[in-house]
């Protein structure tokens, strides 16, 4: 190229981020590859006899847009590049049977992923249990700053995990960086079929996390709505697994020969949905005693005031005999109290002859062994019995 005396020699954007601005002379910067690991759009040099293979000048970089095929797959596949270290995540799981308790011993991380413009994040570990409501199940830890090798050693407990859930169920653990300027971002999850683990004794696990799975949302689904969409997609691979679970009921079922007549405690209740925009409810339960042609079977709890985990402790009574109760059906619901407009319906669960899994298992118990109490624990599911109604 010809330059005339006088004019100066136009420099592009490329020649100007490649080169040293420092008083002298104008020279390339031996390693700016190093600044980019990632990710050198510059072609790949023979060895220079003197063994320095970094031996550039600014105009061996080519001009934007000019990137060959492969680099536009490395671009595409930043996200997924298997040599990206996620980091690690150690945790131990313990159940106990007795108590249908499943217990999560969040440990340490280490080598996590940078998230932060200061080279660090924000993490915080949150569980899921899947097939499930994810927002009625989720937990978490707290929020450990600026590290990426963080220690919470805190304990997330589960209640109401039978052993037909530890059969089914898979435990998903995700490590998110809190920001609070914008959305959450996730680091790295792995997951832990709870078949995997024996009742009573504690496992301990040290994991490498992996990216997220990416599920596609239903086509009718809104952005609104996208956040369920891991949630759907577990729910459809599923096929035990027809209904939507909204928590867990413990209950107690007796019948009492001296009183001749049915006793049901209703204990308490955990993860239930959250029906109200605080992220809570307010919980009551109804039982009835179907058929009901008079209407004279209905039982309310006490509305307990903004909770996923009320506690109730409360017991009615039905004077029925034993064989007559042998062609009844009893319905649990659980409700959430609105003042002022008609009550959202949580979920229910229904326990007669026809019934099936834990619940038919409960009421055959509770029909061979007269006087004997029984507790257990039920999946309330977003089924409405045809029959009943908010009140």
């Amino acid at each position: 190229m010809t330059v005339r005396r006088g004019d100066k020699l136009p420099i592009s954007i490329q020649e100007h981020m490649a080169i040293n601005v420092c008083p002298g002379p104008i020279r390339p910067i031996q390693q700016i590859s190093d600044y980019f690991p990632r990710y050198s759009p510059w072609p790949e040099r023979t060895p220079s006899p003197t063994g320095n293979p970094h031996n550039l000048s600014p105009l061996d970089i080519p001009p934007c847009g000019a990137e060959t095929a492969d680099d536009s797959a490395d671009v595409d596949n930043y996200d997924s590049d298997e040599s990206t270290a996620l980091g690690t995540l150690e945790f131990d799981l313990l159940y106990d049977p007795e108590q249908c308790i499943l217990q999560c011993c969040i440990l340490r991380a280490k080598g996590l992923k940078p998230m932060d413009f200061n080279g660090l994040a924000d993490p915080y570990v949150k569980i899921h249990l899947l097939p499930g409501a994810c927002k009625a199940n989720k937990l978490k830890t707290r929020t450990v700053r600026n590290s990426l090798n963080p220690t919470w050693n805190e304990s997330l407990t589960y209640c109401g995990i039978t052993q037909e859930d530890m059969g089914k169920k898979i435990l998903r653990i995700s490590v998110c960086d809190e920001d609070k300027l914008s959305h959450n971002e996730f680091i790295g999850e792995t997951r832990v079929p709870l078949r995997r683990l024996k009742p009573g004794e504690r496992k301990h696990f040290n994991l490498c996390l992996e990216r997220q799975i990416p599920l596609a949302s239903p086509s009718s689904m809104t952005a609104a709505l996208r956040g369920i969409s891991c949630y759907l997609k577990e729910l459809e691979r599923c096929q035990e697994w027809e209904l939507e679970e909204r928590g867990r009921i413990l209950l107690s079922l007796t019948y009492s020969s001296e009183r001749g007549g049915l006793v049901v405690g209703i204990m308490r209740c955990a993860h239930l949905a959250a029906m109200d925009v605080n992220g809570f409810s307010d919980p009551y339960v109804k039982t009835y005693l179907k058929p009901d042609v008079e209407k004279k079977s209905k039982h309310k709890t006490v509305v307990k005031k903004k909770t996923l985990n009320p506690e109730f402790n409360e017991e009615f009574f039905y004077n029925i005999s034993q064989l007559e109760l042998q062609k009844r059906s009893l319905e649990v619901t659980v409700w959430d109290y609105d003042l002022g407009k008609s009550n959202d319906f949580i979920g229910g669960v229904t326990f007669g002859m026809s019934s099936k899994g834990e619940c038919l298992k409960h009421w055959m118990e509770c029909l061979s062994t007269p006087n004997k109490r029984t507790e257990h624990w039920h999946t309330l599911t977003n089924e409405l019995p045809g029959s009943t109604y908010a009140d």
